[in-house]
């Protein structure tokens, strides 16, 4: 009956965003593949530092999707340019983060959801901590 609750629950949180799906670290190997969550092979890692916030997010994905010199480092752009992008997969790893702006960060989900619901790309993987460490 509990494997039924988890894997009801593992089902609805796809429902609600086929475009962000959350790995928890307990399932990612030392050398970062995943064991249990399907992250692509071909996921681009998108680099952040111990801060997470609008500039951060807009730099690193700008650097890991490749956009193009004419990228104007806000929201509306990084949207233009990702769903250009050929990128498919992404990661975002915030294991290493200490600070996030959860507005920015919220807004980074939304322009991911919005591509992913308009050109069916770009997924992104988010590697969390383990409930012991949060």
């Amino acid at each position: 009956m509990e494997q039924a609750n988890m894997n009801q629950e593992a089902m609805n949180q796809k429902d609600k965003s086929q475009a962000i799906h959350y790995v928890n670290q307990d399932h990612i190997n030392q050398n970062g593949t995943a064991l249990v969550a399907d992250i692509p092979p071909t996921a681009v890692t998108i680099s952040v530092g111990d801060t997470l916030n609008k500039t951060t997010l807009l730099t690193s994905l700008a650097r890991a999707c490749d956009f193009p010199s004419y990228f104007s480092h806000n929201w509306d752009s990084a949207w233009d340019c990702l769903t250009d992008s050929e990128v498919v997969h992404l990661t975002l790893d915030l294991m290493v983060v200490k600070r996030i702006n959860t507005e920015d960060f919220n807004i980074f989900k939304s322009i991911i959801e919005d591509a992913y619901r308009d050109f069916g790309k770009p997924q992104l993987w988010v590697i969390v901590p383990s409930e012991d460490e949060v």
